[in-house]
């Protein structure tokens, strides 16, 4: 039986896993080179599933959070699928674009030609993180209801 408890549970385990695997366990090298590398990606992908994965079963043993296995694998199948796709800088710039969101996009970015120091207060950055936090909240619903 679904429950929102089971939901409410899974979102949670899902995006302590997310930021734990996007950010003290992604390496440098692949938060730099993920965008067009696909080694860096895919390792930095599989990494990150690995913390939402272990975080989930965490949550699993908690009362009242029952999930399905199927649920579990698909759930974590789709949060890994769309972490690939807004993590491909490419595809997500053009993704944000497409929604009237291009400006946002490259708020804060270093400007061509300047020696600009990138951080983490961009506008890629915010959106990358929004796109990722309502992906999780659907595999979450994906966990708890498959």
């Amino acid at each position: 039986m679904v429950t929102t408890i089971t939901i409410i549970a899974v979102y949670l385990a899902m995006r302590i896993g997310h930021d734990t695997g996007d950010h003290p366990v992604q390496t440098g090298w692949q938060a730099a080179n993920k965008g067009h590398d696909w080694r860096a990606l895919l390792g930095h992908v599989g990494t990150y599933t690995v913390c939402t994965s272990a975080l989930v079963l965490l949550a699993g043993l908690l009362p009242d959070v029952e999930y399905s296995p199927l649920g579990f694998v698909l759930g974590q199948v789709f949060s890994a699928a769309t972490h690939v796709v807004i993590d491909r800088r490419p595809w997500f710039a053009t993704a944000m674009s497409v929604i009237g969101k291009a400006e946002f996009y490259r708020l804060g970015a270093p400007r061509p030609g300047r020696d600009d120091n990138p951080s983490l207060g961009t506008g890629a950055y915010a959106l990358d993180q929004w796109a990722h936090r309502v992906c999780l909240a659907a595999a979450s619903v994906i966990t708890a209801t498959i």
